[in-house]
């Protein structure tokens, strides 16, 4: 037995499968890597619980890997056949050459303990010796400092395995919010379509988010978001320059804004149903770093993203096929009246967006964007008024439209992109006829400027513009306004980003007549 002993203090491998009642405590793992923790818990786990993960060693020639000509043999026989105290691997190994620490041999040399009073509770005492039993109690008295803050380790996991178990959110759910706060302003511009801008105040409004992420197999996800907002855009009598994170209908009362759930359909292909609030993003990749849903990135929605993906949202489903790394074909459908049951509305009967996009990716860097939107009572979302909206014509209306997006990483601290837009939409009722409308724009990023999670951003374009029009009282654009937005994301910790921001219009709803307008806002976010 001394020998035994011995051998264990020279090379202590043997330890690290002397499991005893702790026969499984590295089952299934690489002990190496088992953090002390881990072995606290498993070292105590119960006997019963143990032999169903890996039976017990009766033999050691049950031991693929050990040798009658390892210089190790006899004492590995020793505590086999006379002790029963040595389990092995699941796959019949008992890998003799791995190391390991002073606490796991403490928690090796606690359950031997243990199985040597079993066998003198037991009758069997004549098969431990005096000389064994001082020898088990010098090496109980060298590792007892090991042994106590052991036991210690463990109470303190049980307390605090205790406290997660009755204070967990959900084993399924992770609970996670944002809140977005807005000061903004018009800082320049008078008349726009001769009308005095009256609403020139500053402002100070506040959208609120708390998503719950949920998943129950490990690969689907249910993504549900309750919402409330109370932001508006400064009203400068066109829709050019309005604010991306803006309501369309203020209010702080909470709401469910989103809600969907997305399931693989297997390997290369997702699969997504949504049931309330869905657009664009959640369908595809908008090929933009500026795209951070309002919370991050730009500030208006022409420069959050190609204003064609804005005549699609609401209830559907969308497919998302990834043909490779660089190739992705994504496929949607999102009706806005999917919950109205009156004529002319419905799943299939009302407004609705049907998306296709190519996506291709060259390099790490680099994305491309094909899209085509076909729609039906969808109008952009930002541009001129007569962009926009028909004013005075019949609502029914469709409309097909085709993007090109690029995002080229030209370094790590410099992105180039942009896009660019062409949407026919045609009356198809009463005074019938066609309009043209054609959007552009040319950003440049700046990741990480000043500091890690930074981000400068620069939009230069033209917003969504009517080129010629056969529709009877509704004429084309004759001029051209141009929009310029500059920001700077600057991220003052992991929870909490500030971003002043400037928007410039020159010549609003593409009319010379109309005063340039600046807008300034001023965005900080909290995410938790």
């Amino acid at each position: 037995m001394q020998k035994i002993w011995k051998y264990w203090l020279v090379n202590p491998v043997i330890c690290s499968t002397m499991l005893f009642s702790g026969a499984a405590a590295f089952a299934g793992e690489t002990p190496a890597t088992t953090e002390i923790n881990e072995t606290s818990k498993i070292a105590n786990a119960d006997l019963a619980t143990q032999q169903e993960v890996m039976s017990q060693v009766t033999s050691v020639s049950q031991f693929s890997d050990v040798q009658p000509t390892d210089w190790a043999f006899q004492a590995l026989q020793s505590l086999v056949e006379r002790y029963g105290c040595i389990a092995g691997y699941p796959n019949g190994t008992y890998r003799g050459n791995r190391a390991l620490t002073r606490y796991e041999f403490a928690a090796g040399l606690n359950a031997c303990l243990d199985r040597v009073n079993e066998l003198i509770a037991t009758a069997t005492a004549e098969l431990v010796t005096k000389e064994d039993l001082a020898t088990l109690q010098k090496l109980q008295e060298e590792f007892s400092a090991e042994l106590a803050t052991l036991r210690g380790r463990v109470d303190a996991l049980e307390a605090r395995t205790s406290e997660l178990e009755a204070n967990q959110f959900s084993t399924t759910t992770k609970l996670q919010g944002q809140v977005v706060s807005v000061i903004s302003d018009v800082l320049s511009g008078d008349r726009v379509n001769n009308a005095d801008i009256v609403d020139t105040n500053t402002t100070l409004g506040v959208r609120a988010r708390l998503e719950l992420v949920s998943s129950f197999t490990g690969q689907d996800t249910l993504f549900t978001r309750i919402e409330a907002n109370n932001i508006t855009s400064p009203d400068i009598n066109t829709p050019e320059g309005n604010l991306f994170f803006a309501s369309a209908a203020p209010s702080t009362n909470a709401a469910i804004g989103t809600l969907w759930y997305g399931f693989p359909l297997g390997k290369n292909t997702q699969a997504k149903l949504i049931a309330v609030g869905g657009a664009a993003d959640d369908l595809t990749s908008t090929v933009n770093i500026f795209d951070g849903d309002g919370a991050f990135g730009a500030l208006t929605t022409f420069g959050t993203r190609n204003p064609i993906y804005g005549q699609i949202g609401g209830t559907g489903l969308g497919v998302t096929h990834q043909f490779s790394d660089k190739l992705a074909l994504s496929l949607g459908y999102l009706s806005g009246t999917a919950n109205n049951p009156s004529p002319q509305n419905g799943l299939f009967d009302g407004a609705y967006g049907a998306l296709a996009q190519l996506t291709v990716r060259p390099s790490a860097r680099t994305s491309v964007g094909l899209t085509y939107i076909n729609s039906y009572r969808q109008p952009l979302a930002t541009g001129s008024n007569a962009a926009t909206t028909f004013q005075g014509l019949d609502e029914r209306f469709s409309s097909n439209s085709y993007g090109l997006q690029a995002s080229i990483g030209l370094s790590e601290k410099l992105v180039l992109g942009g896009w660019a837009g062409y949407t026919n939409s045609r009356i198809l009722t009463g005074d019938r006829g066609d309009v043209d409308i054609w959007n552009y724009a040319v950003t440049l990023g700046f990741p990480d400027l000043g500091k890690k999670g930074n981000l400068a951003g620069i939009i230069a374009g033209m917003e969504p513009k009517v080129t010629s029009s056969s529709v009877a009282g509704l004429d084309r654009d004759r001029d051209t306004s141009y929009h310029v937005e500059a920001f700077y994301q600057y991220k003052v910790s992991d929870n909490i980003t500030i971003t002043p921001g400037i928007i410039w219009l020159t010549s609003p709803d593409h009319n010379d007549n109309n005063d340039d307008v600046v807008i300034g806002a001023l965005r900080t976010t909290f995410s938790f």
